[in-house]
């Protein structure tokens, strides 16, 4: 068994040299506007005064005022190239580094997001990888594909938080020979009012009907593709209308429930439920022990080195360094 997770480490780059469109941009260039209109005015008063203070602080306003149109025309050419590039972020100091929001408010960062397989039995970090995506969704195969071939073992169990939660991930997985452990992605903010969720709703064998929890079957609609993936959508026709839970289901005339083609695949996953106390206890004290020991290693800056490849480097040699004091 192997328990994955992420981290947030700090680049080289801080964040006033990271431009995107809800940062330096509009928020600076509006500042150098500001800055310019009041130098212009400063200029106009010392222009209506006399003497010679007067006339050296107009001379030194005057480069001011040039100095901030061009920081301004800077700007514009900067917010051009954000909005020209891939992820619409520009990171000025390190080029490979990116903003990276964090669980706690005001705390995000410009760095790197770290991925690690520990191993449950030695605690070894057995697989790592540095990327520059924020997010943890698209990372579960990968991870627990090198995991299992590092610990040359023909099954793995992995571990994971709700961040992995990807049925394309989760699928992904049966393949490589991993079985996934971790909860399912349930909106929290729509429980409490919505009880009456498609978590228990399985269409029949040959994908005809769909016994709800009122005891109404809802016939088979069409198929579709949304985002790639292929769904079977249900309408609820009359059913709605007169089914007993349309209260606590949906406030519309009748709800539209979608079930994902391989949905029998998150269902028959241990944990999908509602992963057990016992497991997930067991991920946060194998999978995170490492981030916190290798931080405190590495000091409040993290990385050294600037660009993902040399970054990679660095990672590697504090994995190395932790696995031989381990």
């Amino acid at each position: 068994m192997a328990a994955i997770d992420g981290s947030k480490f700090k680049a080289v780059n801080t964040p006033r040299q990271e431009l995107h469109p809800r940062l330096d941009p509009a928020a600076d260039g509006a500042s150098g506007g500001q800055h310019h209109a009041l130098s212009v005015r400063a200029l106009e008063t010392a222009d209506r005064q006399e003497g010679e203070l007067a006339q050296a602080k107009a001379v030194r306003l005057k480069e001011k005022i040039a100095s901030l149109r061009e920081q301004m025309k800077d700007f514009k050419d900067l917010e051009i190239q954000v909005h020209a590039a891939p992820d619409k972020q520009i990171s000025l100091t390190d080029p490979d580094a990116r903003a990276m929001a964090t669980t706690g408010k005001g705390t995000g960062m410009v760095g790197y997001n770290v991925q690690t397989a520990v191993d449950t039995k030695h605690h070894l970090i057995v697989a790592h990888e540095v990327t520059n995506v924020a997010t943890d969704r698209g990372q579960l195969a990968n991870m627990a594909g090198q995991a299992k071939d590092a610990m040359g073992v023909e099954a793995l169990e992995v571990l994971a938080d709700r961040g992995y939660f990807s049925g394309e991930e989760i699928l992904a997985c049966g393949p490589l020979g991993v079985t996934p452990i971790l909860p399912t992605a349930v909106d929290l903010r729509r429980q409490g009012r919505w009880p009456v969720r498609q978590a228990g709703l399985r269409l029949s064998a040959r994908k005809e009907r769909l016994p709800l929890p009122a005891g109404q079957l809802l016939p088979h609609h069409m198929t579709t593709i949304e985002r790639g993936l292929t769904l079977h959508p249900v309408l609820g026709c009359a059913s709605c209308s007169a089914c007993a839970l349309k209260s606590r289901c949906t406030t519309s005339l009748e709800r539209r429930i979608t079930r994902w083609e391989h949905e029998a695949v998150i269902e028959a996953m241990p944990g999908a439920a509602g992963s057990g106390p016992k497991a997930m206890r067991i991920r946060r004290a194998t999978a995170e022990h490492p981030f916190g020991t290798l931080k405190a290693w590495m000091g409040a800056t993290h990385f050294k080195i600037k660009t993902l490849e040399r970054v990679t480097t660095e990672m590697s040699l504090h994995v190395l360094a932790y696995n031989l004091k381990r």
